[in-house]
C-alpha cells in the first residue's frame, strides 16, 4: 500500500496527529530517533543472487519514476538540516550503477553538519572505483561476498565475477575506506560450511566480518524460516575454529552483535595491529532490534519507509515535484515515522513480507 501526499492533500488535509510532539527530530510513537537514513540510489543490479531475485531479472523501475539527482540531493539536505540525520548509507540495487553516483556523494558531503557516509556494494566495479568513491566522501564500504570459491559464486550470484569483488575489496582498503566489511548471507546447503574459512579471509586482509541471517525480502517470495542459518547456528560453526567472546562495546542502534575473536588453538587475539578481532552477527530474524533502531529509509522514487519489513509508504517525490518547501517535506517525513510500528513483526501470525524486494527497498 503507497500512501500518496501530494501537495493539495498536505495543504488542504487534516492537520498532523496531535499526539506527535513538537520536536523537530524523526520521532516516533515508541521513543526512538531516527537518526539514520538508508537511501536506495537504484533497484538495477548486476549480480542475480538467488535469495534476492530470479535467473531473468525483474523489471527495472522507469527512468522518470526514479528521483533526479537535483531531488535526491534536495531530499538528503532536508533530512540533515531539518531532522537531525547525521548518518547517510547508499545502497541499491547496486548503487555503483547509479551514473552521476560521485556527484551525489559530493553534495551530500558538503552538507553541514557533516553527515557520516558509508556505501554498501556488491563489488563488481569497485576496484576502479574507490579512489573516486574516497574523493566524494565515503567514508567506509560494505561489500556482499557470500563465499570464497569461484564455483558457488556463480552458482549463488549466476555470475562468474568473484575476482572482480576480491579486487574490489583491496582497492577499497588501499584507497582508505575504513573499516572495509564484508556482509555475508550463510544459506543452508549451499555455503554454510565457509563461516569460519570467511572469518579467516577476513581477518587475514583486514576487514570486518558481518554474517547477516536471510531475511524475508526475495522477489520470489521463497524465503522459508526453517531453512534460514539462524544467528546461534552461525556463532556455533564460527566456535569450532574460534574463541568468541561478547564485544562490551556499546551497541547503540548498531545491527550487528559483535564478538571479539581469537584463534580456538592459538589463544591470542588476532587483530590487526594489535587490536581485538571482531566479527559481527546481524539477527535480524531470530535476534531482532527493532526496540533501539535508529533508522528511516528513502527508495530510490521518492517513497519514505519506516521499516524494511514495511507494507505503507509514504511519498516525497509527488510533494518535491508537486512544490512543496523544504518545511512541509521535513513535517511529513515526521508524521511517517511517527507511525513507525514497535518491531517488523516477522514472527506475527499475520506477518506479510513486503511486496518491494531488498533490491528495490535498499538494505
Amino acid at each position: 500500500m503507497t500512501t500518496e501526499l501530494g501537495l493539495p492533500t498536505l495543504r488542504g488535509g487534516p492537520s498532523r496527529d496531535p499526539a506527535r510532539p513538537d520536536d523537530p527530530r524523526l520521532v516516533d510513537g515508541f521513543g526512538r530517533v531516527a537518526t539514520d537514513l538508508r537511501i536506495s540510489l537504484t533497484d538495477r543490479c548486476n549480480l542475480r543472487c538467488t535469495y534476492c531475485m530470479p535467473a531473468e531479472g525483474l523489471d527495472w523501475m522507469p527512468r522518470d519514476e526514479q528521483l533526479t539527482d537535483d531531488e535526491l540531493n534536495r531530499l538528503i539536505a532536508v533530512a540533515v538540516r531539518e531532522l537531525g540525520i547525521d548518518e547517510l548509507r547508499f545502497t541499491g540495487g547496486e548503487p555503483l550503477l547509479r551514473k552521476g553516483l560521485e556527484g551525489v556523494l559530493s553534495t551530500a558531503a558538503a552538507l553541514r553538519p557533516r553527515p557520516d557516509m558509508s556505501l554498501t556494494t556488491n563489488g563488481i566495479g569497485l576496484a576502479r572505483r574507490a579512489e573516486a568513491l574516497a574523493a566524494a566522501g565515503v567514508n567506509r564500504l560494505n561489500v556482499s561476498l557470500d563465499t570464497l570459491r569461484p564455483e558457488r559464486f556463480a552458482e549463488i550470484t549466476r555470475r562468474d565475477r568473484l575476482s572482480d569483488v576480491l579486487d574490489g575489496l583491496a582497492a577499497a582498503r588501499d584507497a582508505g575506506l575504513s573499516p572495509v566489511k564484508i556482509n555475508t548471507v550463510l544459506l543452508r546447503g549451499v555455503n554454510d560450511d565457509e563461516a569460519a574459512d570467511l572469518l579467516d579471509f577476513a581477518l587475514a586482509h583486514g576487514y570486518e566480518l558481518r554474517f547477516i541471517e536471510q531475511m524475508p525480502l526475495d522477489a520470489q517470495h521463497g524465503w522459508r524460516r526453517s531453512e534460514m542459518i539462524t544467528a546461534d547456528e552461525i556463532l556455533a560453526r564460527l566456535e569450532e575454529r574460534f574463541v568468541l567472546t561478547a564485544s562490551d562495546e556499546d551497541r547503540g542502534g548498531a545491527p550487528a552483535e559483535k564478538f571479539v575473536v581469537e584463534r580456538r588453538l592459538a589463544g591470542t587475539s588476532i587483530g590487526a595491529a594489535g587490536g581485538p578481532a571482531t566479527v559481527g552477527v546481524i539477527g535480524s530474524v531470530t535476534r531482532p532490534f527493532c526496540g533501539a533502531c535508529d533508522r528511516t529509509r528513502l527508495t530510490a522514487d521518492g517513497q519514505v519507509r519506516t521499516c524494511l519489513f514495511a507494507t505503507g509508504e509514504t511519498d516525497l517525490r509527488a510533494l518535491v515535484r508537486g512544490g512543496a518547501t523544504d518545511t512541509e517535506i521535513a513535517d511529513v517525513w515526521r508524521d511517517a515515522m511517527w507511525g513507525k510500528k514497535a518491531g517488523h513483526g516477522i514472527d506475527d501470525p499475520g506477518f506479510l513480507q513486503p511486496a518491494r524486494p531488498m533490491s528495490a527497498i535498499g538494505g
